[in-house]
């Protein structure tokens, strides 16, 4: 059973003491600024444009960091909890958001892309006790108090980040998990590999609100847009419905929604086009941006 608290601590270090209470917004009942501490749960609050949430080649060339990355291993262990370790930068508010698999955590960050380093500070969590043997959110605790440095690369359409201690030696690693660059109108090019010439089937992907929404080049269609941490650049399409005009090409609009519920990946072949992979990791749907206007 999960015990909660209504006690609220930060810190500077581990040695301070890692955790803290349970809610999504918290305050600290004890101090003199009642300065409130933003968790996970209130990222509606920090909600940036597509243009910062995207990296584009010029921030990778920099090594920004930014986004969701899911922690993959730490401290040598495979990153284990009962709900998946990750931690989210904001390059504008200079903090980062998570879960280290049993708590949700937030602290201050201060990076240097010109020399690599990077640390964080005024460390805060929730305090919940975890009924999962071997968690290591302990690890993720430990591993983030030793940073000192980082690595940055990009592996296929993968982005890898590890963080390392002030002698170099491997602290935690990191995939990063963020789908803004689906966010936006498309005009989908073809379907299972096959070219589709079908004017007006244009998709509007909306990740932070979940939700698709378009023409089939006849009907509107409208449904939910899924992301998942578990998996590197896991994606789903669910709940798709469309109206139900008569239409002379309606075997091309079945074939988009059955290749929409068969997505299961998402990767950007370059700023203006992106391609739905199956489980197989073939093609589904490839798509090219276009104006917003230009969907219905």
């Amino acid at each position: 059973m999960k015990m909660r608290k209504t006690y609220i601590l930060t810190f500077a270090g581990i040695a301070a003491g890692i955790f803290l209470a349970g809610c999504s917004s918290l305050k600290n009942k004890n101090s003199e600024s009642d300065k409130e501490v933003y968790l996970p749960s209130d990222r509606e609050a920090l909600h940036k444009s597509v243009e910062q949430k995207t990296y584009n080649s010029a921030e990778i060339a920099r090594g920004i960091v930014k986004g969701d990355w899911t922690i993959e291993s730490v401290l040598g262990q495979q990153a284990v909890g009962e709900k998946t370790p990750y931690l989210r930068f904001d390059p504008e508010t200079k903090r980062v958001y998570g879960n280290d698999g049993c708590n949700t955590i937030n602290a201050i960050y201060t990076i240097n892309p010109s020399d690599s380093t990077l640390t964080f500070s005024s460390m805060a969590a929730t305090m919940m006790m975890c009924g999962v043997d071997g968690i290591t959110d302990r690890q993720i605790a430990q591993a983030m108090a030793d940073t000192r440095r980082y690595t940055w690369s990009l592996e296929g359409h993968d982005y890898h980040l590890t963080l390392l201690d002030g002698g170099g030696e491997q602290l935690m690693s990191m995939v990063h998990c963020n789908f803004e660059f689906l966010t936006g109108a498309w005009h989908v090019e073809s379907i299972n590999g096959d070219p589709i010439d079908v004017e007006g089937m244009n998709l509007v992907i909306d990740v932070d609100e979940g939700k698709i929404h378009g023409n089939t080049g006849c009907n509107i269609m409208n449904g939910k847009v899924e992301t998942d941490l578990d998996t590197p650049n896991s994606i789903s399409f669910s709940a798709i419905a469309t109206t139900r005009m008569a239409c002379p090409d309606l075997e091309s609009e079945t074939r988009l929604i059955v290749a929409l519920e068969d997505a299961c990946k998402a990767k950007a072949l370059s700023p203006e086009r992106v391609v739905l992979l199956g489980s197989d990791g073939s093609p589904v749907v490839e798509m090219v941006r276009v104006d917003p206007s230009q969907v219905d």
